[in-house]
């Protein structure tokens, strides 16, 4: 049975989709979505729920204690491996034949298998390696 959409969480559904190639804490997308008066304790009580409904995904970065969270629940983000910019913060999809060859490769020689949509490898994009 589908939840009660309410008036915040289809503000901060369409939110995250908007930002759908960002991880953002709690705080910052309280921060942003202060023009439509939600709380602080609604943003972390709709994400929870949202993380229970698989439409975002929760991420710790090391080096930090602060939790991270991302929409994944468009079409483009199914059954794809994300790269995360360490530097800028911005997520990627990997190019899908490069994705699928690694994870073939991880299943062949390494007999472990790789659940692409919940798999972030961490690194610094294009962009953020021409401006050091």
């Amino acid at each position: 049975m589908p939840k009660y959409m309410t008036k915040q969480r289809k503000a901060l559904l369409s939110f995250l989709s908007a930002h759908a190639d960002e991880e953002l804490s709690a705080r910052q997308i309280a921060q942003m979505l202060d023009d439509d008066s939600i709380s602080v304790s609604a943003v972390y009580r709709n994400l929870s729920a949202l993380e229970q409904d698989g439409k975002i995904r929760r991420v710790a970065k090391s080096g930090s204690r602060e939790v991270f969270y991302q929409y994944t629940d468009c079409s483009s983000c199914k059954d794809c491996l994300h790269l995360s910019c360490e530097k800028c913060g911005k997520t990627y999809h990997m190019n899908m034949p490069d994705a699928d060859r690694l994870v073939a490769a991880l299943a062949q020689n390494d007999d472990f298998s790789i659940d692409k949509s919940a798999t972030v490898l961490y690194g610094v994009c294009r962009e953020c390696k021409k401006q050091s």
